[in-house]
């Protein structure tokens, strides 16, 4: 009877962790960090229309999405190495640098862009007119100090107006804060912060809540044109491991892109209702609308900063292509 009960009790247990072990690998948990911004519009259109759940259902599995807001580069791949995120919503220059550390290893790579959007360096100081005119009295606020695809792009301008050797000369007088707070400062002025390299609509609330707020630096200058500045990256563990959640978050994300496209006045309302952000809604959607922005999943003209990062050894890895650092998935195919 001893026997018996103990072969029981062994057989039960054994069932167990072979239940735990399934419920660790089933589909449908998927948590995706996001920032602050309208570059995020394409992940508030399938939070609000539960796009990713609707694909979810129709691949047999019963998605349990989480949205997690976070602030920089730094913090969103901390969550996503940590693994407290299955997605990772930020800046090329975080995924590169992410990319480049966990190659071989995590092996993390690009999902999918969030679309083409320039991004403004906007100073409150009437006598800063190029990047050149930052003296060490200013401060520019950005998300991530070194890391965030906007302190990557101010490098990449500082390298090409100063030599490769000066790439980080403005670091020193960068500062990381969240775009909303930079934001106030740069409308409010009488701060320490007189430069802000923000992101929609943070950089337009300045442009039009300061009359001494203007344009220093365009993204699309530096990168050669509209590019693809934020991205959503994931580890190879995830993809491979959930392949139908995977592909619902990707099939999610070309359909909210095809519908802001199709429908900006409703996509506008959307991201004010998700976002609770406190903007003037003909602002929103003349950022919608400007023909500069593009809600489009492939991503474009992220290979000029990866070379540049690894020119200056920001990135050990140096890829041959977008290929190396975004997944082999068909939205990436014609990706640059």
């Amino acid at each position: 009877m001893n026997r018996f009960t103990r072969k029981a009790a062994a057989f039960v247990t054994g069932l167990g962790l072979l239940a735990g072990s399934l419920a660790a690998h089933a589909e449908g948990q998927i948590r995706i960090a996001e920032q602050f911004g309208i570059v995020y519009l394409l992940l508030n259109v399938a939070q609000e229309q539960k796009l990713i759940e609707k694909h979810a259902k129709a691949a047999g599995v019963d998605a349990k999405v989480e949205w997690i807001k976070l602030s920089g580069g730094s913090a969103v791949n901390d969550a996503l190495l940590s693994g407290n995120i299955e997605i990772a919503g930020a800046g090329v220059g975080p995924l590169l640098t992410l990319w480049d550390r966990t190659k071989g290893k995590q092996n993390v790579k690009g999902v999918a862009s969030l679309g083409n959007f320039p991004y403004y360096l906007v100073s409150n100081n009437p006598n800063v007119k190029t990047i050149a005119d930052f003296t060490e009295k200013d401060r520019i606020a950005l998300p991530a100090v070194g890391v965030s695809v906007q302190s990557r792009v101010l490098q990449f301008a500082s390298a090409k107006l100063w030599g490769d050797k000066e790439f980080n000369r403005l670091d020193k007088i960068s500062v990381a804060l969240p775009h909303p707070d930079a934001a106030a400062a740069i409308i409010k002025g009488g701060t320490e912060i007189t430069g802000h390299f923000g992101n929609p609509p943070f950089q337009e609330q300045e442009l039009a809540g300061n009359p001494n707020a203007h344009i220093v630096l365009n993204s699309y200058q530096v990168l050669g044109g509209p590019a693809s500045a934020t991205v959503l990256y994931a580890t190879e563990k995830f993809r491979n491991e959930n392949p139908k959640t995977y592909k619902a978050f990707v099939d999610a994300l070309d359909e909210a892109a095809k519908f802001v496209t199709a429908n900006p006045e409703k996509a506008a309302d959307i991201y004010l209702k998700v976002s609770n952000a406190k903007l003037d809604r003909e602002l929103l959607l003349k950022i919608i609308k400007n023909p500069e922005v593009q809600f489009k999943t492939t991503p474009q003209n992220t290979y000029a900063l990866a070379e540049f990062m690894h020119r200056v050894g920001a990135i050990k890895n140096k890829p041959a292509s977008v290929k190396d650092y975004f997944f082999d998935d068909a939205q990436n195919v014609s990706g640059n």
